[in-house]
């Protein structure tokens, strides 16, 4: 006979198999993220240059910001939706991509009418005013892709995130140089996110299949925007944090100021990726694990998804920050100036790996506290960018000085955000969630150590030889002095992978696969 609560032991290690496995495929997924962008990062940088570069990382600033908008939550509030399994799970995401397409609409109507919003300092062609049109594609990849990660389907996101999206871009943007060194870099955006849009719909279409029997429904279509408005905002407010500095450069500096920070921005989106890409697993099981009332298992899963964050946050942004001149100077020369916003960007993201994986659970158990430390972090973020600015300006210091305004900000804004977010769910929870340990700061010591030496070789021996040498040693160090047992699952491979935790056959998910 099976003893009380080992079934639920049982079924904490399965999440944790499940989030291991997740984390695995989101690895490699990095890696292929890192080898699609290097080329890209070197076309724009060499054959565009800063000042074009500028001109179009604001555009895509205003259009990512329109679609996180226009998804309403959907990214991560689908997997709550989901799981209360009302309706047949093909009508309700299907229902989620009406939503993000009437969400789209609005954004690229105001988009249209305004294009001056995405080009607010240089002139606008003909071709730029249909730039709004891509918004359809990036919010109907997301909510295609939230889908099938409900399914624990996380080789599409790679698929379409990691491989074709980046690839495409960069081979497009060298095709289209040629054609308009203008709009190639714009041109070659609207290609890589169409063609991610139809590598996220082909597998959501093949796992949920076509909407047979689906009649839209108003009234719960609008309960639905109603009730993620709070997550809607959450999602707008944590990506506004990475990308509202870059406004802020905008406003105060030329174009090619904004384009020398946007190629750090794209380097630090590497490891951002470790981040972001665990929501999609991450979020069915905590729901799963709330709807039956364990919270020390979310409590738990919080925390050991919190350490691998930080672990391999930390390992990745010494990797890069301290041959941080080498890898900058792959987009070219003039680009070595960023070198020290590269390096506090990517310490901001190591700080800010906290208040994400708790917000994963807060937007469950507490979306509107989760939305008021939001807002008082990105307040936070933009009051102390223009000070910082504004007091370099007036003590006379160079611009590149007073251009790191916006990167100094971040980390003290997110760490803001990390302890209280951390705090709260700790509090609601009844338990720690902290991923912190202090084997990271041995870790952090070998992997400086290292570097002092591989920053003494020719540049092209730092990248080559140097980066591998650093993440090396901190990776030996993190492993022998930091992970457990339950840390290392994560690097076990085994021939026949269990079912994911939460769709056996007692489940909403597995009942509705084995009705097919």
């Amino acid at each position: 006979m099976e003893r009380p609560g080992s079934q639920t032991a049982t079924q904490q290690q399965d999440d944790i198999a499940d989030l291991a496995k997740g984390g695995r495929t989101n690895f490699f997924g990095f890696l292929l993220r890192l080898v699609a962008r290097i080329p890209f990062l070197f076309i724009a940088g060499r054959l565009y240059g800063p000042t074009e570069l500028g001109r179009f990382a604001l555009a895509i600033l205003v259009l990512e910001f329109a679609a996180q908008l226009a998804t309403l939550g959907l990214k991560r509030g689908l997997a709550q939706q989901l799981s209360k399994n009302e309706r047949p799970h093909v009508h309700i995401v299907w229902d989620g991509l009406l939503i993000a397409g009437c969400g789209s609409a609005v954004a690229a109507a105001i988009l249209a009418s305004l294009p001056q919003l995405m080009f607010p300092n240089s002139e606008i062609n003909g071709l730029e005013e249909l730039m709004p049109l891509i918004i359809f594609a990036i919010a109907w990849s997301d909510v295609s892709l939230a889908a099938l990660a409900y399914r624990h389907d996380v080789a599409a996101t790679v698929r379409a995130r990691a491989v074709i999206e980046p690839w495409t871009i960069s081979i497009a943007a060298f095709g289209f140089y040629f054609y308009s060194q203008r709009d190639g870099l714009i041109l070659a955006y609207a290609l890589s996110m169409t063609a991610a849009l139809a590598a996220s719909l082909i597998p959501f279409i093949r796992a949920y299949g076509l909407p047979h029997g689906w009649r839209p429904q108003p009234r719960p279509l609008f309960a639905i925007a109603r009730r993620n408005m709070p997550l809607a905002a959450a999602d707008a407010i944590e990506w506004g944090t990475r990308n509202v500095d870059r406004f802020i450069l905008g406003l105060f500096f030329p174009p090619a100021v904004v384009g020398i920070y946007w190629v750090a921005q794209q380097i630090v989106t590497l490891p951002q990726k470790l981040k972001t890409s665990f929501d999609p697993i991450l979020g069915p099981v905590i729901t799963q694990n709330l709807e039956a009332g364990n919270k020390a298992a979310v409590a738990a899963q919080v925390r050991q998804v919190g350490f691998w964050i930080i672990a391999a946050q930390a390992g990745i942004a010494l990797a890069l920050s301290i041959p941080g001149e080498a890898v900058m100077g792959l987009a070219g020369p003039e680009f070595v100036g960023g070198t020290g916003a590269l390096a506090i960007l990517l310490f901001a993201e190591v700080v800010a790996a906290t208040a994400v994986v708790s917000e994963s659970a807060l937007i469950y158990i507490a979306r509107h506290r989760n939305l008021m430390i939001s807002l008082v972090t990105i307040g936070l973020q933009i009051g102390l960018s223009f000070a910082f600015v504004l007091g370099a300006r007036a003590l006379g210091w160079p611009m590149a000085v007073q251009a790191a305004g916006p990167a100094l900000a971040l980390p003290v804004a997110l760490g803001f955000a990390s302890i209280a977010k951390a705090r709260l769910l700790s509090r609601l929870l009844d338990a720690p969630v902290s991923g912190w340990r202090w084997a990271l700061v041995w870790a952090s010591a070998a992997a400086v150590a290292v570097g002092v030496v591989a920053v003494q070789l020719p540049e092209w021996l730092e990248l080559v030889l140097g980066l591998p040498m650093i993440l090396l040693s901190y990776g030996l160090v993190i492993w022998t002095k930091g992970f457990t047992a339950e840390d290392r699952v994560l690097f076990k491979l085994k021939k026949n992978e269990p079912a994911p935790a939460g769709v056996g056959a007692s489940s909403p998910l597995g009942a509705e696969r084995a009705g097919k």
